[in-house]
């Protein structure tokens, strides 16, 4: 469930869309974040079109997703959540992502995170809904293998 951050919270956001250095969200996510390319498992990816994004739903048997970690300074973090939120439909009516916790995988260490799970399912049974393979959207997206 989504919900404000607290002190107690962990400082990290996994991204793996827009948000990524050197996509066109990635401004969003403000100064002051140290970034590590990380993977996210428990999850299945997919490209949606035409909206030209990517989204996250539970899926415990799909390939780890790719993606990267963004750790905050605490100010920094104060001051990114919100547009963070925004960006994603967090506070819509009816919301778009719901801001999870999860587990990421950066440089061997676990690392708790919150993540956006796309919450409109019956978006994904319409068509356009395209599972990405290896869960790499940036590889898609660049027409990488």
């Amino acid at each position: 469930m989504t919900r404000s951050a607290s002190p107690d919270d962990p400082p990290r956001v996994f991204v793996y869309g827009t948000l990524m250095p050197g996509e066109r969200n990635a401004h969003v996510a403000g100064a002051g974040v140290h970034a590590a390319r990380a993977t996210l498992a428990g999850f299945a990816l997919f490209h949606l079109e035409p909206e030209g994004y990517p989204v996250l739903r539970p899926d415990p048997d799909a390939a780890p997703v790719q993606g990267w970690v963004y750790t905050y300074a605490p100010a920094a973090w104060t001051a990114a959540l919100p547009g963070l939120d925004a960006l994603e439909g967090v506070h819509d009516q009816p919301p778009l992502y719901a801001r999870v916790r999860a587990v990421a995988q950066a440089a061997g260490s676990a690392l708790e995170a919150w993540v956006y799970v796309f919450v409109r399912h019956e978006r994904l049974r319409q068509g356009g809904a395209v599972r990405v393979p290896g869960g790499d959207w940036a590889a898609r997206r660049h027409g990488s293998p």
